[in-house]
Parts: structure tokens; sequence; C-alpha cells
């Protein structure tokens, strides 16, 4: 079956002087959960990871599923199931590549230490704080399509943090003009995540000098009425309800608060 990251490899590659594709290329691999083989079971938030000496490097191992990592390694291993963000910022300082999929999908690629390192960086980077009293709204002109792609992906697996975001021409008070993302309803503490996915939607569509506002209202806000006049309007997904809860310890890495730490 084919994979987002099959498929966004896939354009990377057939497009090689495309800068636009290879960054949404280390966009999914950023997003996608990763099966990262160890070279022993976990130990609390300790994480060893198997690291492999090739000809271009040493390199740690990577899968976009179980399957792929079973494939690979002809049968069961320890591993550790990461967002690939995880896994780039544990890596940086440690002078290893990551090898995605090798031997085993269309989507095979070694990541060497420095573009590792580059991912963690980009990924590392926050959005300015600022502010600016809207005084009219238009509907967005002049957006470009990479853009608003990117934009839809982001939000699209920001599942429960806001009921939807609304996209605007805006003006402010003292003239000057722009682009405004408008939260509906965002979850409490959500914010920062929000205003991250923006951010990195603007990065990894390859928009140069590219810039859009974000602000956060509550549902019901009297703002909404005049903004959403004219908003492109994204809709984010409703969470999933688990139907029952089994008390057990979360896997290494997977808590934000508690990153996997490196042996």
């Amino acid at each position: 079956m084919q994979t987002d990251l099959d498929t966004a490899h896939a354009a990377m590659t057939a497009a090689p002087e495309d800068g636009a594709a290879r960054l949404r290329f280390y966009e999914r691999l950023a997003d996608a959960e990763l099966f990262l083989m160890l070279s022993g079971e976990p130990v609390g938030d300790d994480v060893s990871p198997a690291v492999f000496d090739l000809e271009d490097g040493r390199f740690v191992l990577a899968f976009d599923s179980e399957e792929r990592l079973a494939a690979f390694a002809e049968g069961p291993v320890p591993y550790a199931a990461l967002p690939g963000r995880v896994i780039a910022r544990t890596l940086v300082g440690e002078r290893v590549g990551l090898g995605l999929n090798l031997g085993v999908a269309p989507s095979a690629f070694l990541m060497p230490a420095e573009a590792l390192a580059w991912l963690a960086g980009t990924l590392d980077h926050a959005p300015d704080a600022a502010e600016a009293r809207p005084v009219a709204y238009g509907a967005p002109s002049g957006v470009p399509d990479a853009l608003l792609r990117a934009l839809d992906g982001k939000l699209a697996r920001l599942a429960g943090l806001a009921a939807r975001a609304h996209l605007v021409a805006v003006t402010y008070d003292g003239g000057a003009q722009g682009h405004l993302l408008a939260f509906e309803g965002a979850q409490a503490g959500a914010e920062a995540a929000l205003a991250k996915a923006v951010s990195e939607a603007l990065v990894f569509s390859g928009i140069e000098a590219g810039a859009v506002d974000v602000t956060f209202l509550a549902a019901g806000d009297p703002a909404l009425a005049a903004l959403a006049r004219h908003a492109l309007t994204f809709d984010l997904p409703e969470p999933v309800r688990e139907t029952a809860q089994v008390v057990a310890p979360a896997a290494p890495g997977m808590d934000p608060a508690r990153p996997p730490k490196l042996r």
C-alpha cells in the first residue's frame, strides 16, 4: 500500500530541482508516525536506536509502518513509534543520519546528519507575537495554491484543537494589509500548537517571504460574523472518541512533555 511518504518521495525524486517538492517531503517526514528500530527494549523513557555503519556514514533506521519494519528485520524487533519531528530533535548532536524505509519501499531515503539538524532547526522556529487591531476584512486574494494546500494538510492533522479556521484579507489600524487566519473555538492551551502549525505550513510550502497572521476567537465572538462573511473556512476534524480506556504506561516519546532519552 502506498503511503503519504511514498507519494511525497516520488514527487521529490521526479523533480530534483523543485525545492517546493523537497520541502513537502520533509514536512511529511516530520508529521509522520515512524517506527524507529531499537537495539533493545525501551527502559522507561530511555530508548537505544540501532545504529548501522553504512558507506555514507552512521544511520538509525525508521519505517512508516510496522509491516515495513518487520519486512526489513525479517521478524520481530524492538522499536519505538515516534513522530518524525521527535526523532529529528532527539538525534541532533548525535552525528547520525536517518535511513527511511531502506530496502522495503520506493521511498527508501538516506537523510544525513546535516539534513536532520536542518529539519530539527526548522521545526524549532517559533512564530513572533505582535498586536494589531483589524479594521476591515475582505476575501483572501493572491494566496498561492501551495500555501492553501499546506494549510489544509496541516489543519487536517489537528483534530480537536479548534472548531474551524477562517482565512481572510485584513486591513489593520494604521493601514497595514495582509492575511489573517482566525481560529474559532480553540481549546485552552492549544494556541501555541496551532500558531506553530501555520508557521510550518508557510515554511514547507516554499513560499518566499510569505506571512499569515494568526488570531484566536471564542465561539460566538461578535467579530466572527463580520470575518466569516469573507472567509475561506477550513473545518478541523473532530477528535476520535474512545469507547473505552485502558490505563497503561505511555510509549516513550509520545508525551510531548517527556521526550525520549537516547542512550
